[in-house]
């Protein structure tokens, strides 16, 4: 250890330098400064999500048990105790689980929500001996899960020519419209042709009108502006 001012060695303990009368500075002796942050974590809240959840999962668990419960005892057979179960476990995986979630993807629980519904209209088809699942129920269906996760796609990915997305996607509505009319006529017979044009045209004109506001740089930032896009 040694004085500040003169550099004289000192023995250990010393307080003032015995020739200039210097304080001796020990760094090791100085005491630590007080942190001015707390050195725990702050505990997260608690979600009051969670015993909603459990309350929802708990009732519809007591529903479907109770349906089928009730037609095996009184009508020995499950009867109409598949559609309470089916139709409280479609409710459940397509708005209750993805709850349980504290970063829920919509990209996923979308299309396993219309995936979901096609099995449920598959049940009600073979149940009620009806030939229009593979026709009508199914093909309809999954061309909304399509157009509904490709909307949501738009929104989510990318903040780029979402005026030119959405008229595409509008176009795309529209000429489904043809496809549904098709998978009716298919399986309940019929004309076609018939109401599905007016759709096409509605939303391609929309359709249309946005891509043109999307391609035009002063179209674009005012409706971007107004639309919030």
């Amino acid at each position: 250890m040694y004085c500040v001012k003169c550099g004289v060695r000192l023995p250990e303990g010393t307080e003032r330098c015995p020739l200039c009368e210097t304080p001796v500075w020990n760094p090791e002796g100085v005491p630590a400064a007080e942190p001015t942050f707390s050195d725990r974590y702050p505990i997260p809240p608690k979600s009051r999500r969670y015993p909603i959840l459990a309350f929802l999962t708990a009732f519809l668990t007591a529903a479907s048990l109770s349906a089928l419960i009730f037609c095996l005892t009184n009508l020995h057979g499950v009867y109409w105790s598949g559609y309470v179960m089916l139709g409280c476990a479609l409710f459940y995986f397509a708005v209750v689980f993805p709850f349980w979630f504290e970063r829920r993807e919509p990209l996923i629980f979308i299309p396993l929500a219309f995936v979901l519904t096609c099995g449920y209209l598959l049940y009600i088809c073979l149940y009620t001996g009806g030939k229009w699942f593979l026709s009508f129920a199914f093909p309809l269906t999954m061309l909304l899960g399509v157009l509904v996760t490709a909307a949501v796609a738009i929104f989510r990915i990318g903040k780029r020519h979402r005026l030119v997305k959405t008229g595409v996607l509008l176009i795309a509505i529209g000429c489904s419209t043809m496809l549904v009319e098709l998978f009716q006529h298919i399986t309940f017979g019929g004309e076609m042709f018939t109401w599905c044009l007016y759709p096409v045209c509605a939303f391609s004109l929309m359709g249309l009108f946005l891509i043109l506001c999307g391609v035009i740089p002063p179209w674009r930032a005012y409706f971007e502006r107004k639309l919030f896009m």
